[in-house]
């Protein structure tokens, strides 16, 4: 009777270490996820109080966040299960979208205040960063974008002196 108790009481332990593993693994998780979240609120906040600088400081973060997780999902594909470099890997994703879709709002602000130069530069850095095949969206709303712009406000041509 003592050997089962020994045995049950093992295999309670290494139930509660592995549930204990899994809610560390999950704690990280969810708080990396929340830092995005976060991050993509304060970016909002600061645009909407004209605090441009403050908002693209808070969607570089962004950026940095999800080049780390990129770093981390590639490291450890060799490595580890499957299933954390899949949630590794979603979070990377969702950053990477959270900052691109950043990206894409701060060129509408700079539109709407009719600040032309920063909108067509903001979404010719979406061209220029988001260049993964996974990105082609933001890409594609970007170059929509910039064409829309050259309805507003034509680029200067350049003057022919002979």
């Amino acid at each position: 009777m003592r050997r089962a108790s020994v045995t049950s009481w093992r295999n309670l332990l290494i139930l509660l270490s592995g549930a204990l593993l899994a809610h560390c693994a999950h704690d990280t998780y969810q708080e990396r996820a929340n830092l995005v979240k976060d991050h993509t609120e304060a970016f909002y906040t600061h645009l909407k109080a004209n605090r441009v600088e403050s908002a693209v400081r808070e969607n570089e973060q962004i950026e940095a966040m999800a080049g780390e997780m990129g770093q981390t999902v590639r490291k450890r594909a060799s490595q580890q299960g499957t299933t954390t470099v899949e949630r590794e890997f979603a979070l990377m994703k969702t950053a990477n979208e959270a900052a691109a879709t950043n990206w894409l709002a701060l060129g509408q602000y700079f539109a709407i205040k009719k600040q032309y130069p920063q909108a067509r530069a903001t979404y010719q850095r979406v061209l220029n960063t988001y260049t993964n095949p996974t990105d082609r969206s933001y890409r594609e709303q970007a170059a929509r974008a910039l064409e829309d712009l050259n309805i507003l406000n034509p680029p200067p041509t350049p003057s022919t002196h002979p």
